[in-house]
C-alpha cells in the first residue's frame, strides 16, 4: 500500500491486549485507507531541476562506514545530511523523484553531502520477499567501487525508473546487476551483485540503520526519513532542499 510514508512496527503484543487491539484495528485500518486514498488523490510533487539528472562531478566521492552508512559527497561538502530509505518503499521513490535532482546539484556543488542510511523492513512486501535486502546489497557493491556519479546513478535509477511496486514483480541480481553496469560501475561490480557478496554486509547495515532510525523515532520508524543533525526534515516543504543549502 503507498501511503506518504513506510513504517514498521517491531514490538510484540501481548494477548492480554487482544480485544482492545482489536478495537483499535478498525480505526486504524480507517486511517490508513484515508492516508492511502489522500496520497493517492493528491498531486505528487513537482519535479525540481526537472532535467539536471544525476551526480555529474567527478569531484563527488563514495564511500561506505564501517557500519555499512553510504556517504555521497564532496569530502569538503558544507553540510552532510542523513537520508533513511527502503528501496521498496514508494514514498521513497516519490521523494527521490522529486527531489533527487536537486540534491544532485547541490551535492555536486559542495553544498550538501548525503549519508544514505538503507533499511528493509520491507523485504516481506517485495514478491521475492528480499528485495530491498539485496538492493541494499547491490548499493554497497556499486558504492565500495569508489564513484559519485555511477552510485548517484545507480541509486536514483533504483528508486526512481526501475523501483519495484509493493508486493509486484521486482528485480532480480542480474537485472540489478545490469543497472550497475548500465551506470558505469565496472564488471567487478556486476560480479558482487551477481554473487550476493554484500548480502551479509547489507544485513547488518540494515539492522543498525534501522536502530538508529527507531532511536531517533522512539520506535515508530516510517521512510522517507530525513535528517540535519538531530532536526528532522519535512520533505513534503518544496523548499526543503534550498533550505538546507542556499
Amino acid at each position: 500500500m503507498s501511503t506518504a510514508g513506510s513504517s514498521h512496527n517491531p514490538r510484540p503484543v501481548s494477548s492480554n491486549t487482544t480485544y482492545a487491539l482489536a478495537a483499535v484495528a478498525v480505526v486504524l485500518i480507517g486511517l490508513i485507507v484515508f492516508a492511502a486514498y489522500k496520497w493517492s488523490s493528491e498531486p505528487p510533487p513537482a519535479v525540481r531541476n526537472e532535467g539536471y539528472g544525476p551526480v555529474r562531478e567527478a569531484a563527488v566521492q563514495v564511500s561506505t562506514t564501517p557500519e555499512g552508512v553510504i556517504r555521497l559527497g564532496r569530502p569538503d561538502a558544507a553540510k552532510t545530511i542523513d537520508i533513511f530509505e527502503d528501496p521498496i518503499c514508494p514514498a521513497c521513490g516519490a521523494m527521490e523523484t522529486a527531489y533527487g535532482q536537486e540534491l544532485a546539484q547541490k551535492i555536486d556543488e559542495g553544498k550538501l553531502a548525503v549519508n544514505y542510511h538503507l533499511v528493509t523492513f520491507l523485504d516481506p512486501q517485495s514478491k521475492s520477499k528480499d528485495y530491498s535486502t539485496r538492493a541494499t546489497a547491490a548499493n554497497l557493491c556499486v558504492a565500495q567501487a569508489g564513484s559519485g556519479p555511477v552510485y548517484s546513478k545507480f541509486h536514483e535509477t533504483l528508486f526512481t525508473k526501475k523501483q519495484p511496486s509493493e508486493g509486484g514483480s521486482d528485480l532480480s541480481n542480474p537485472a540489478l546487476a545490469t543497472i550497475a553496469t548500465e551506470s558505469g560501475a565496472p564488471e567487478s561490480v556486476a560480479a558482487c551483485i551477481n554473487n550476493g557478496a554484500q548480502s551479509e554486509a547489507a544485513k547488518s547495515a540494515a539492522a543498525k540503520n534501522l536502530a538508529d532510525l527507531d532511536a531517533r523515532t522512539g520506535n515508530k520508524a516510517a521512510t522517507p526519513a530525513i535528517y540535519d543533525g538531530t532536526t528532522k526534515i519535512n520533505w513534503q516543504d518544496e523548499n526543503w532542499v534550498v533550505n538546507l543549502a542556499p
